[in-house]
């Protein structure tokens, strides 16, 4: 069993390691929407996402609602913090004038 744990703890830590990756992006996108004048929220993309991540976690025989709420989640993070970035990237501009 402690082996076993083992390897779970080291899947975790890969995992919140891919995540922080992510959110590198997540803060780059904020950055590219913000110049271009796209909202935080882009409803087809965020569609396009949760179908992509349904349809592997069929294919990998996993349950497909519960890989659509952990992402569903993880979106909603990932919009809240680039409309953050972004508020706070619109405020410096003000305060530079």
């Amino acid at each position: 069993m402690g082996e076993l744990r083992q390897a779970i703890d080291a899947i975790d830590t890969d995992l919140v390691a891919l995540l922080a990756k992510r959110f590198t992006y997540i803060d780059r996108a904020a950055e590219i929407k913000l110049l271009v004048g796209l909202p935080p929220r882009t409803s087809d993309r965020v569609q396009q996402v949760i179908d992509q991540v349904r349809a592997q976690a069929i294919e990998l025989n996993l349950d497909p609602d519960l890989i659509e709420n952990i992402w569903s989640q993880l979106i909603e993070n990932s919009i809240a913090r680039e409309t953050r970035l972004m508020d706070h990237q619109v405020s410096l501009g003000k305060n530079e004038k």
